[in-house]
């Protein structure tokens, strides 16, 4: 691959990233949705209450936001919210996990601009489009991921 071809599939990759971070929070949003935890503040307050109120504040706040690990996730959200989590978003649970200790800092961050979370409003539409349409999982393409 020639400099030219790298420069173009750096810069494409770039832009896709950018687009599949701005889904995020509506598709975090919409997971949660199915669960006990009803939105990202619950599942916020579920961390905070498992010990990881530290993390929490860093994404929620102005400064770096802190890691968070797989295991961090499994220890404060507990089983049940877990296989919830999994059966709606269509993915097993350690997927699921990696998934979310690699993105949930930058989402939350991204959803909290002046220091307070902003939840995207899900119009009724999408919630029926989502009732109808299987996991998310399947409707984002990914319903064979680690399987």
């Amino acid at each position: 691959m020639g400099l030219f071809d790298e420069i173009v599939s750096g810069a494409l990759k770039g832009v896709m990233g950018q687009a599949e971070q701005s889904l995020l929070p509506g598709l975090l949003s919409q997971l949660l949705a199915n669960t006990n935890l009803g939105s990202v503040g619950g599942l916020l307050q579920q961390l905070q209450q498992g010990g990881l109120g530290g993390q929490v504040a860093s994404w929620l706040g102005n400064g770096a936001n802190h890691a968070i690990s797989p295991d961090q996730l499994r220890s404060a959200l507990g089983n049940e919210e877990l296989q919830q989590m999994a059966q709606s978003a269509g993915l097993p649970i350690d997927k699921l996990l990696a998934m979310l200790s690699q993105q949930l800092p930058q989402t939350v961050d991204k959803m909290s601009p002046n220091g307070s979370l902003q939840e995207p409003e899900e119009s009724e539409d999408a919630a029926s489009d989502n009732a109808a349409g299987g996991s998310l999982a399947d409707q984002a393409g990914l319903g064979n991921v680690g399987r």
